[in-house]
């Protein structure tokens, strides 16, 4: 779920964040319901992509994606169906992805496709030989549709196996506005700012942070925010290769940096404690429920929170607002991820629906429920259900080029992406206690060098 921006217009677009959802940006309706030649939506408008006819044929599709984001997928799918005679399956899977397949495809019965959100789990699908390389239509709407660092970032070695269904802003902050309103908080433009707020929040009588440490990545987001405009790209990129250490003076200045959050536990909701027991999507409703009092008045993370503040009864843009993830350093950070379509199997059915999720008229269903940003930069933004959500989309397709993939996913998953292991679970070590830098960086750089040896 994660991936880095570095460019001045990006960052002037999502500076505007925060001045767009002063005006109430809610679901207004203006996204949907206008039929878009160029992206095949609705009855009388053309189609962008051209499927096979797969009338019989059975597919499966596996994803770590649940609740609302898997209805939303769902309903992708069946536009699949619509249109192949197909019938498509979702497969629930578990983190780390590269097991639950594993466990698959020794069994004998991998799925057809699985959408793998973390680019060293490509690499590894492909280095084991369960991917099947991207056929000649997918790759058309691949160079149709897509800035070629999206292209590259499904490629290994030259060869390409994933298709970027899914994008995701990761540098923002969302906020409680009533609860700002009460106690006379504005929104912060840099770190100092941002703990100066967080303050005069506390002093109100809420709690300021929500932080969902039950879920490691979240703390990986945290990091990699902060290293990124701390440390700058050039620092952000060898560390994510592995090519300076863990125990580098800059990871010590990163550490020391959220360690001014992390160490004051009545900054976050429950405490260290009662963090590392709350997982992400509580995270958030925790801050947008429970009236002018609620848990915790801000919570980090993507744009895809928004399908969590839709569980409850907060409107964005009125109730729920965001900004971007104040300035470390000269420049405010701007993390991205994504999720990758692999065919896991050969054969017409499995291409045709890497081919559908490259296509523009898949992306607007998708777009079209909210909570979700596609890199695919044909789609037209109207397809979006309001104006925070069409900002940070076009932020995202401004990047062009510019995209980096965000840190952990770009280690290995041992490392960075497994539960209770790696950065994961060192990170959730360091939220309990913050004041052990040293051993922190020991233990991540122990990690690291294992997992990529490996």
């Amino acid at each position: 779920m994660r991936t880095t921006l570095r460019f001045s217009k990006a960052a002037m677009v999502l500076t505007a964040i925060g001045a767009l959802a002063l005006t109430g940006c809610g679901d207004d309706g203006s996204g949907k319901g206008k039929p878009d030649k160029s992206s095949g939506g609705g009855k009388g408008s053309s189609s962008s992509v051209v499927l096979p006819k797969l009338d019989g044929e059975r597919l499966s599709v596996a994803a770590v994606w649940t609740g609302v984001e898997q209805a939303n997928f769902v309903k992708v799918l069946k536009e699949f169906e619509n249109r192949t005679g197909a019938t498509v399956t979702f497969v629930p899977a578990q983190d780390p992805i590269v097991n639950f397949l594993g466990t698959k495809i020794a069994g004998g019965q991998p799925p057809d496709v699985a959408m793998i959100p973390q680019v060293g789990a490509i690499q590894q699908a492909a280095r084991k030989k369960w991917a099947k390389p991207v056929g000649p239509e997918a790759k058309a709407q691949l160079a149709k549709n897509y800035s070629k660092v999206w292209q590259d970032l499904g490629a290994v070695d030259g060869t390409q196996y994933g298709v970027y269904f899914k994008a995701a802003n990761k540098s923002l902050i969302w906020y409680n506005a009533k609860v700002f309103e009460n106690a006379g908080a504005a929104e912060p433009k840099t770190w100092k700012d941002f703990l100066a707020t967080a303050e005069t929040v506390s002093a109100s009588g809420v709690t300021p942070v929500s932080v969902g440490g039950a879920d490691g990545w979240t703390l990986t987001d945290w990091f990699e925010n902060i290293y990124l405009s701390q440390a700058g790209p050039g620092k952000y990129d060898q560390l994510a290769q592995h090519k300076i250490k863990w125990t580098d003076p800059s990871v010590k200045d990163a550490l020391a940096t959220l360690a001014q959050l992390f160490g004051k536990p009545s900054l976050i909701a429950g405490g260290a404690d009662g963090a590392l027991q709350t997982e992400f999507p509580a995270s958030v409703t925790q801050t947008f429920t429970g009236g002018d009092q609620p848990k915790a008045a801000m919570v980090f993370e993507g744009d895809f929170v928004g399908v969590n503040i839709a569980q409850t009864k907060a409107k964005i843009g009125t109730d729920a607002k965001v900004f971007p993830f104040p300035a470390v350093g000269a420049e405010s950070p701007v993390v991205t991820g994504g999720d990758a379509a692999v065919a896991l199997k050969d054969g017409k059915g499995a291409q045709a629906l890497l081919t559908w999720l490259g296509s523009t008229d898949a992306a607007k269903i998708m777009a079209e429920q909210g909570g979700f940003i596609s890199p695919n930069k044909a789609l037209d933004a109207a397809a979006y259900p309001n104006e925070v959500q069409r900002t940070m989309a076009k932020a995202l397709v401004a990047a062009g080029d510019a995209v980096r993939f965000d840190m952990s996913d770009q280690a290995p998953q041992l490392f960075g992406g497994t539960p209770g292991k790696g950065e994961w679970k060192t990170l959730q070590d360091f939220l309990k206690n913050p004041k052990d830098i040293a051993g922190t960086q020991a233990k991540l750089e122990s990690d690291a060098a294992e997992a990529y040896k490996s």
